[in-house]
């Protein structure tokens, strides 16, 4: 038995974990020790070791759809990419990284493409979610500064939360914040958002503005605080209380009440995320927010600053390193000084000189053929940006598409020529910088499977293969990293804030030793600080006749990204299985929409397939959808198909809360639920969503045309024996090879209610009595059958059954709760529904 310290590779609060690997099977738990997290984990956290399996993973180098040597699989990358670039120049290539790298390995790319390749056309999903945070603190600061720690949370008077359901995207530090709440109750607590969330549960004050129109109440803030003259402060007395309450659909007292909390408090941290990021207005959006702390004077102080909170596990590393295309290196940019700086430390003469493509712009650039390879590292895409079935078409059509990956089967890795297998969690070695710059490590104690590579090896023989292998001649990631820090501190005579001198001659030893390590800022750095004038702006999509929804997207509580790794963990399927769309009262009643219905949602460029929710938090005429759903796990929905690719001009990230669109219910001929041993080429009229089950593929399905008898000819085509009943609108099928149960099919009208872990059991070992197989038939228990409803608590599989059962024997608080059920005990992600649910009793 082992035991190693590590880090957690989901959202950028960085949480510690404890990693223990016994007879080959891995447990976690929280790392008491690590300062983000003290020992606390979500339940992703808590369910990374049943993310540690080979099921699915792409283990070999694989060209053209065909395993071959790592020898073939470089060489071929290789001279492909030498050919594009001496008949197409350098422009011609372009890499898409991830804040899933580690900074070696973001390190090692940024240097090939920008140093010795020779364009800057290197970018990253990150650029998806807080490239806007970043131009917002470096035209304030200028630099990448976030000027704030997780300890301030805990050390001030307000806490304003804006564009973050923080209790489902970074759920341990919205803990700290309950936990610091709870020490002071006279601490107060905003929310600004259009959604009632489950963030609002501990909300002094929710102010559901309308979308778009944060710029406009941050902006009539400055003019409420007596701030020194300037242009920001000059524009700001256009924005009277009457004005910002118009513009953001407020009640002029709500609004004064927030001014007032804000003015008067000593101390004040404005926490903000995807909210805000994600707006073609999102860098004004984050001036505005800065801009406040500055006039007020709350920032720089302990409890004080405007914090960004990043969404991915390595996002500040990326940005550290120069990991976007309008970055250079090690928070240098595209000045002569840096220039010559940066190709003098690596030796380069190819160094790029100006910025490159931006993601958006970058897949555009594919689609026109200007770029004729794109190597992909750790990200998905065809999922993640907007306009999803333009970048399939772009990847489909573009020479050279190479992908790094954990995953063989990605909606972005069916369009690749090359694929490399690369580490994953717990297998790959180096460091991860978290939400308040603090660097920690994350360790492997995993062999690496197969023939997969650390990305940064990938990568230097990448290198080697185009003539440049003496400048990636690295033989350990801790190398990269001592590259990487001597950059940060070369002819750094305090001009630039990020510095990591003093952990550049670390030792081997050292480094694989390095505990977690924020790295200073100069409190000086914020006196040079600029308010930066904003002009509020809308922007969003105007809602019309045709499209008269604007459509939100977002996280929800148990998934990660594009789900190919959470997608396939039983447990984290169970609160939500499903694509849902959220959708008020109001608008489901005019529709005739009713709770759990199918429907059809689409806008100009496409369209998905959810199941709708009736949400009382919901604005009328506004809709929510998760964004992880994928070709993978469903047909149909892909909430990116809808979404335009319309910019931030400043930032280039993309907006993703504002869409228009329209919703139709649908009610389908039939619904079913299909077990089956093996994957089945289903007829394109049916749509189907995957969940995650041990052992067996699980599909739920909903069509117009029917299945069964398509079902029964494949069935009998693989010379399966059939069971088949059929009473009123209910049909279902099982079918058999030699006593094993090969498939279940069970359908109705309406989706049917099934003994799932039954059906589970059967596919391990198949029934002999004759009224269990012919209860199985009818997707039923043949003992007494325990309904556990919704599974409210992912931690300890709670359904909301049990939870109402404890509600009526007297349990009147989430702690009660907790006691009996120990639902909201590990996490505490499902307290605010548990308290929803006591409400509703109450």
């Amino acid at each position: 038995m082992t035991e190693t310290r590590t880090t957690c590779p989901y959202c950028g609060v960085g949480c510690g974990v404890i990693a223990r690997v016994d007879a080959d099977e891995v447990s976690v738990r929280g790392d008491e020790s690590h300062p983000a997290n003290r020992g606390r984990l979500c339940v992703k956290g808590s369910a990374l070791g049943e993310t540690t399996g080979l099921a699915g993973r792409l283990l070999y180098p694989e060209v053209d759809d065909q395993p071959v040597s790592w020898d073939h699989a470089l060489d071929t990358a290789g001279s492909r990419l030498r050919e594009i670039i001496d008949i197409h120049g350098p422009q011609a290539v372009a890499f898409y990284a991830s804040g899933q790298l580690l900074t070696e390995d973001y390190y090692a790319a940024n240097k090939l493409m920008k140093g010795f390749i020779g364009a800057a056309n290197i970018d990253t999903n990150s650029r998806l979610c807080m490239s806007s945070a970043v131009v917002g603190y470096k035209r304030a600061f200028g630099e990448d500064i976030v000027p704030c720690s997780y300890d301030d949370i805990e050390q001030t008077d307000l806490v304003v939360l804006v564009g973050s359901n923080a209790a489902w995207t970074h759920p341990v530090l919205y803990q700290r914040l309950v936990q610091a709440r709870n020490a002071n109750p006279a601490m107060k607590v905003v929310v600004i958002d259009p959604r009632r969330t489950a963030t609002c549960d501990i909300a002094d004050l929710h102010l559901d503005l309308a979308p778009g129109s944060d710029a406009g109440l941050f902006v009539g803030l400055l003019n409420a605080i007596d701030g020194e003259e300037g242009d920001a402060q000059q524009l700001a007395h256009d924005w009277p209380l009457a004005r910002v309450a118009a513009f953001c659909g407020l009640a002029e007292e709500a609004v004064a009440t927030f001014y007032a909390w804000f003015i008067a408090a000593p101390r004040a941290v404005t926490l903000y995320t995807m909210g805000i990021n994600q707006s073609v207005s999102g860098s004004d959006k984050c001036n505005a927010i800065i801009n406040v702390h500055l006039a007020s004077g709350k920032i720089g102080r302990s409890g004080c600053g405007p914090f960004s909170l990043t969404g991915q596990p390595n996002a500040m590393g990326g940005r550290e390193v120069g990991g976007l295309a309008n970055q250079l290196a090690a928070h240098m940019n595209f000045t002569p000084d840096d220039l010559s700086r940066v190709a003098r430390f690596w030796g380069s003469e190819r160094l790029a000189q100006t910025p490159g493509l931006m993601a958006v712009e970058l897949f555009d650039a594919i689609a026109r053929g200007e770029v004729k390879a794109v190597w992909i590292m750790g990200t998905n895409p065809a999922v993640s940006l907007p306009d999803s079935h333009a970048v399939c078409q772009a990847l489909a059509a573009c020479p050279l598409v190479m992908v790094s990956e954990v995953m063989r089967d990605t909606d972005t890795s069916r369009f690749a020529h090359i694929r490399f297998p690369a580490l994953g969690w717990g297998e790959k070695d180096g460091t991860v910088t978290n939400s308040e710059r603090r660097i920690s490590r994350q360790r492997s104690f995993l062999p690496a499977p197969g023939e997969a590579k650390p990305d940064w090896w990938i990568i230097a023989r990448i290198a080697q293969q185009l003539g440049h292998g003496a400048a990636f001649a690295w033989d350990h990631p801790h190398a990269i990293f001592a590259e990487h820090a001597a950059l940060s501190a070369f002819e750094n005579h305090g001009e630039r804030v990020f510095n990591l001198a003093e952990l550049a001659s670390l030792t081997r030893a050292q480094w694989d030793g390095l505990v977690p390590w924020q790295w200073p800022i100069d409190p000086e750095a914020l006196t040079r600080a600029r308010r930066v004038p904003v002009v509020p702006q809308t922007h969003g999509a105007t809602p019309d006749a045709l499209y008269p929804f604007i459509l939100n997207s977002g996280r929800i509580r148990d998934q990660w990204h594009t789900m190919t790794r959470t997608g396939y963990v039983p447990r984290l399927m169970q609160h939500r299985d499903e694509p849902t769309v959220d959708i008020s009262p109001a608008d489901a009643a005019r529709l005739g929409v009713q709770d759990g219905q199918l429907a059809r949602i689409s806008s100009a460029r496409g369209l998905m397939v959810a199941r709708a929710q009736i949400n009382s938090g919901q604005r009328a005429g506004e809709l929510f959808a998760p964004m992880h759903w994928n070709s993978c796990f469903s047909r149909q929905g892909k909430i990116n198909a809808l979404v335009e690719g319309r910019c931030d001009p400043h930032s280039g990230q993309p907006e993703s809360k504002q869409t228009a669109v329209r919703l139709m219910p649908w009610q389908p001929a039939w619904q079913g639920e299909l077990y089956s041993r093996d994957e089945l080429p289903l007829p394109s009229s049916v749509c189907w969503w995957r969940k995650a089950t041990a052992g067996v593929l699980r599909l739920t399905l909903a069509g117009d045309k029917p299945l069964l008898a398509w079902l029964m000819a494949h069935c009998t085509g693989q010379g399966w024996q059939l069971q088949v009943a059929q009473v009123g609108d209910r049909s279902s099928l099982l079918a058999w090879l030699d006593g094993t149960l090969m498939l279940g099919y069970w359908e109705g009208s309406a989706l049917p209610t099934l003994a799932q872990s039954y059906i589970e059991q059967a596919f391990r070992s198949a029934p002999q009595q004759l009224a269990e197989r012919h209860a199985l038939l009818n997707g039923q228990s043949p003992g007494e059958q325990v309904d556990q409803g919704r599974i409210i608590c992912s931690c300890f599989s709670i359904g909301e059954n049990a939870i109402r059962e404890a509600i009526a024997e007297g349990c009147d608080s989430a702690a009660a709760l907790g006691a009996k059920l120990r639902c909201g005990t590990n996490c505490g992600s499902c307290v605010p529904e548990l308290k929803a649910m006591l409400c509703v009793k109450a």
